[in-house]
């Protein structure tokens, strides 16, 4: 019996979903809105929403604290400096879950999960900066 055992497998050993959360939610931080999978988006939800809780504490020890669970120091930078100032006033509910159809290869339920009053730019401009400077770097 599965009685006082929280959360979904995934199909996935522990160290796996562990990572896939930790980069998951690196990338919500940093683009703002992600496609996935609806099971991935409805277990995502409560870890970043935990650590946007942590960025507006905003104190040492919870950054560090952030930086421990998504190991992604830029992603933490903007967690704690843009996202946690934009909730500040906010009690909880930071994050909206939107279903998105099925997928077409598995039929899988996708989903789109992104902040509440999120910066709409900022989906991509993490890539379209990193190309640039790619470019840059080749140019020189």
């Amino acid at each position: 019996m599965r009685h006082q055992k929280a959360g979904r497998k995934l199909n996935r050993t522990a160290s796996h979903r562990k990572a896939m959360f930790a980069n998951m939610a690196a990338s919500l931080i940093t683009h703002e809105q992600i496609v996935t999978t609806l099971p991935k988006a409805k277990e995502i939800r409560p870890i970043v929403e935990k650590l946007v809780t942590l960025g507006k504490r905003g104190d040492l020890h919870a950054r560090r604290q952030a930086i421990s669970q998504i190991k992604d120091v830029d992603a933490v930078k903007k967690l704690f400096d843009a996202i946690a100032t934009r909730y500040a006033t906010r009690n909880g509910g930071y994050l909206r879950i939107m279903k998105a159809g099925f997928r077409q290869g598995d039929n899988a339920a996708m989903a789109v999960i992104e902040f509440v009053e999120r910066d709409v730019d900022a989906k991509g401009a993490a890539d379209k900066a990193r190309v640039a400077a790619e470019a840059e770097a080749e140019a020189a």
